[in-house]
């Protein structure tokens, strides 16, 4: 019962992740939006994307969502001055990985962001990686399966 339960969520959360898509995603695809997010943050980041060919728009749309909390979290919490967001294909994955030159110590026992950012990674079977030893640096990566 509690199984068929967690399921018939799981599908609802990719539902409603799959209907979420920022209009940047549309009118930039995902290396030009992600451009625009570093671009808006306010300490240095550097985008480096290799995503050759079309990627699924839940595929898409997690990794915008991935870098705009993960950048997010960096300006507010790291005392970084510098990060550096790469987006490249692996196999049949999207790889995403942010990372940053701040203290370290992120903690999703300590907040909703990053255990957020992971439901919503999990919802579309992907993997959320996280290093950030005390003292820095951090790097969260992501991979997220690109099958249609």
């Amino acid at each position: 019962m509690a199984h068929d339960q967690a399921r018939g969520l799981m599908v609802m959360l990719r539902q409603l992740v799959h209907g979420i898509r920022p209009q940047s995603l549309t009118d930039l695809g995902l290396a030009g939006a992600v451009q625009e997010l570093a671009d808006a943050t306010t300490l240095a980041v550097a985008v480096h994307a290799d995503v050759d060919g079309e990627l699924p728009e839940i595929v898409e749309s997690t990794a915008y969502f991935v870098v705009s909390e993960a950048l997010g979290n960096v300006a507010r919490h790291a005392g970084a001055t510098h990060a550096d967001v790469r987006l490249t294909r692996t196999g049949g994955d999207l790889v995403v990985e942010v990372s940053d030159d701040g203290r370290g110590g992120a903690d999703p026992a300590r907040g909703t962001g990053l255990t957020g950012l992971a439901d919503r990674v999990a919802a579309v079977d992907g993997r959320l990686l996280l290093s950030s030893p005390p003292g820095g640096p951090t790097l969260v990566r992501v991979e997220l399966p690109c099958r249609r």
